[in-house]
């Protein structure tokens, strides 16, 4: 009946939004695919039509579990276009085979517009290939001795440069748990630690360090109409008697 999401005026100030399903149930996955549809027209929209082009603030989505949510329509298009209006969209995924099942031939053009690729470990195939041909080859002196005994014995030496996979497939299969690739626009790949989460200054304030951060979703749910300056609503005085009067 009334809009309390107010998704067009998430990039005017600094707005924390949640969308949280079922992992195991997929009845309700449509309506995160309708809100991040809403969400990339309504923004660009107000981009174009109020700031020129680009949000005040900068609106990052973090799309977890990016396959369990359903297909976002025209998702290959906007990851083109909402980067000029100040917005940006983080898919994670188990692997890359989960978008290539979801979005058919458009993964590829859904790779190519993110400018930077995170991989944390695993053993799919197709993402094992991908980065394997990312990392590209380095060189390597290959140094080989022979020796031949007859009625005269001989000896001989053979030096090579060959081309090597910097990583291959099973060495990425296997990859230390605690170690990350990063790949971004312009730089080439390199090999990581994870960042040590307790490390950070605000670990204090997660649930992991003490379970009274636990975020209480309950406390912040409401179905009060949330008022607005310059609406106009009607206004209705209920009383104790119409309350108690039986239903006509």
């Amino acid at each position: 009946m009334y809009d309390e999401l107010e998704l067009d005026l998430v990039g005017d100030r600094k707005t924390a939004l949640f969308f949280i399903i079922s992992d195991t149930d997929a009845t309700f996955n449509f309506l995160v695919s309708m809100a991040y549809t809403q969400l990339f027209n309504l923004l660009c929209e107000r981009a174009d039509d109020k700031y020129g082009g680009r949000l005040p603030v900068h609106v990052r989505c973090l799309i977890d579990e990016a396959a369990n949510i359903g297909q976002i329509p025209n998702l290959e298009k906007l990851m083109a276009t909402i980067r000029s209006r100040e917005i940006s969209a983080c898919l994670v995924l188990q692997a890359q085979s989960q978008l290539k099942a979801l979005y058919k031939d458009n993964m590829d053009t859904i790779i190519g517009n993110c400018d930077a690729s995170l991989f944390l470990g695993g053993k799919e195939e197709t993402t094992l290939k991908s980065w394997n041909s990312l990392l590209g080859k380095e060189t390597i002196d290959m140094y080989n001795t022979s020796v031949t005994k007859g009625s005269q014995e001989s000896h001989g030496q053979n030096f090579q440069k060959l081309g090597k996979d910097l990583m291959s497939v099973d060495e990425l299969a296997v990859m230390d748990g605690g170690k990350c690739l990063l790949q971004i626009r312009g730089v080439r790949p390199f090999l990581s630690r994870k960042y040590d989460i307790t490390k950070h200054p605000n670990y204090k304030y997660l649930s992991d360090y003490a379970p009274k951060n636990a975020f209480d979703i309950e406390k912040f749910l409401s179905t009060r109409l949330p008022v607005s300056p310059g609406e106009l609503y009607r206004n209705y005085e209920v009383t104790a008697e119409d309350l108690e009067a039986p239903a006509v």
